[in-house]
Parts: structure tokens; C-alpha cells; sequence
């Protein structure tokens, strides 16, 4: 089957051998596996992460958000049957999405919103589990909460989905960062209350907004330029969740407001296969509902044309440039 892969980390996007095609063995099911003939694609920052900074001694496959028909199940799937179509976000340990065919296990696996098309479906598996987990696991934020939330970061892929989920799901009043005009507008057209510009001091912005204090914040990108920052906003008690990669966080200065610190990782539950690895699949299905109700929608922002090694290397590419609003997708081979 034909594949994307990379075989040496940290080439420059622009090197033609930062991602190529390499022809490779179809995979075959475990016992819980399902074996999807991949239709759509999309690219996420982890993407970009794992093919700078990650060795590999052998051709790797990357992306880890997909949508397909399953062709083919293993002997204990019961979730599942041939010709269902899912979505999904996958494994960080095993080969992606970036393939005809993948295998992905049942339980983090979920049907895909029947209103949507391939492209537009395949740009909401990881960041609405990120999102949900986030807010629902970590900062465990209940419906009835009419407490103020922070989103550092709302215009991006999990940004999007967890500005929608806020707004639909809970009575917090949801405040994004943006910089730019049409971010600004992306983020007010999925329902924030407030947009802050995050290049201004935030304390004085939500200040004069009526917020001057939050209880619950959700930083998505650039933690460590933006702490203390954070810090000073955070209400007494309040929470602080994170998911990206500061190299380091001194958390002494929570101490004296009593804040809380989470961290969210979409991959934990699958990487240590947990006891409630299932709730991945849960998730996924509540999203699916979500979508095909139309309390939430697609946060698909581009698409790049056909899954080939000079299209995905493009979308690596605006990725890391720091600009791509909503998530890059990718159908058909």
C-alpha cells in the first residue's frame, strides 16, 4: 500500500525527504483492531513534533486523525462491523494515518457524523478528544458552572472545538485569544462571548471586559511566554490546564492563589492502555451525535488537495509557520 513517511527527524519541511512516499506491507488486525481503508486525512501540530524531534530507525509513518470504512476486524471487536465508517485519532506508538489502510483499536475508535463528508469529518478526532478531556476530565467543568474560562490559543485545532463545546455544553462564559482579524472572527462565528488579543497584557483586556479574574484557564500554545500572565488572572482556586510543551514550569507561584495545574495528553489513555481507554470511543460518539444534531460543527479550516507527500509537506509547512486557523485536511489518494 502507498504511505507517507519520514526516515530522518529534523529536516527542514522544505527538503523533499522531510516526508516521501514509500510503498509498505498492508497491516493486519490484532484481536481488537479494526483495518480501515483510509478516505481523509488531517495534520496536527503533533505531526510536526514528532517528525523534528523523534529518531526513527526505520520509515515512519505519521497523522493521527482519520476517517474510513472498516475492511476488516479482529476476533474480540464487538464495537464494530465491516463496512461501518469511522473516525478517529489513533496511537502514538503505532503507525498513522498517513496510509491506504490503517489499524486503529475499537476503543478509541468512533462512527463518523453521518451529515459530514470524508475531509470535513477527518478534522475532529483529536482535537475534540483533547478538547473534551480537557474540560470535562481535567478541569472537570460541569454543565451548571457559571464561571469564566480563558482559551490562550482559541483559533487552533483544539482551540476551535473546545471554544464550541464551552459555549454549547456549560454556562461558562467563554473568553478566546486572538491576534489577528480573521482569527478574531473565527473564534466570535464558534461562540466565544470575548475575544483578548494575546500580543496585550491580558489583566488590563479582561478587566475591561467585566473578568478580571477567571476561574478556570485553558492554555493551548506558548505556555511559558504567557505564565505569569496566568498566574495574575487566575482566581483563588482556580484550575489551569495545558497541553503544550513549555521546556520547563516553575509551579511554585500556584501555591499562594491555591491553583491547580492539569495536564492534558489526548494519547495518555491508549499509550498506557488505561481501564477506561473506552471512554475515547464514548467520546468520539457523543461527538458524532453532536455534529449530526448541529450543536457542534466541523472544524476543518483548509483543504490541501489529495494525501501525497508534496501536499502534506505544505500543510507541515503553514503549520509551523504559526498561522493555519482550524485544522488542515486531506482526501483521497
Amino acid at each position: 500500500m502507498k504511505a507517507i513517511v519520514y526516515s530522518q527527524n529534523g529536516l527542514p519541511i522544505s527538503d523533499e525527504n522531510a516526508l516521501y512516499e514509500l510503498d509498505v506491507a498492508q497491516p493486519q488486525p490484532g484481536a481488537r483492531d479494526l483495518l480501515v481503508k483510509i478516505h481523509a486525512i488531517a495534520v496536527n501540530p503533533v505531526d510536526t513534533k514528532v517528525r523534528n524531534g523523534a529518531p526513527t530507525d526505520k520509515p515512519r509513518i505519521l497523522g493521527w486523525d482519520a476517517v474510513g470504512v472498516v475492511e476488516a476486524v479482529g476476533e474480540e471487536v464487538t464495537l464494530f462491523q465491516p463496512g461501518d465508517e469511522v473516525f478517529y485519532a489513533g496511537d502514538i506508538t503505532r503507525a498513522g494515518s498517513y496510509a491506504e489502510y490503517g489499524l486503529v483499536d475499537e476503543r478509541i475508535a468512533g462512527h463518523k457524523p453521518r451529515t459530514l463528508n470524508d475531509a470535513d469529518a477527518a478534522a475532529l478526532p483529536l482535537t475534540s478528544l483533547t478538547a473534551w478531556e480537557l474540560l470535562f476530565d481535567r478541569l472537570e467543568v460541569q454543565a451548571d458552572d457559571n464561571a469564566a474560562l480563558l482559551i490562550i490559543g482559541a483559533g487552533g485545532g483544539v482551540g476551535s472545538i473546545l471554544t464550541q463545546l464551552a459555549r454549547k455544553l456549560t454556562n461558562l462564559t467563554v473568553i478566546a485569544t486572538a491576534s489577528r482579524p480573521e482569527t478574531e472572527d473565527w473564534v466570535r462565528s464558534l461562540g466565544a462571548h470575548h475575544v483578548v488579543n494575546h500580543q496585550q497584557p491580558l489583566g488590563e483586556q479582561l478587566a475591561a471586559i467585566g473578568h478580571p479574574q477567571v476561574r478556570y484557564v485553558a492554555s493551548l500554545t506558548h505556555t511559558d511566554s504567557y505564565y505569569p500572565q496566568l498566574v495574575d488572572v487566575l482566581a483563588p482556586q482556580g484550575k489551569l490546564a495545558l497541553i503544550d510543551d513549555p521546556e520547563t514550569l516553575d509551579v511554585v507561584p500556584l501555591k499562594r492563589k491555591a491553583i491547580s495545574l492539569h495536564w492534558e495528553l489526548m494519547f495518555t489513555r491508549s499509550l498506557f492502555q488505561t481501564r477506561d481507554m473506552q471512554r475515547q470511543h464514548d467520546i468520539l460518539e457523543r461527538v458524532s451525535q453532536l455534529v449530526d444534531d448541529q450543536t457542534l460543527q466541523t472544524t476543518a479550516g483548509e483543504h490541501h488537495g489529495t494525501i501525497n507527500a508534496a501536499n502534506l509537506r505544505k500543510a507541515h509547512a503553514l503549520i509551523e509557520s504559526g498561522r493555519a486557523r482550524g485544522k488542515i485536511v486531506l482526501s483521497g489518494f
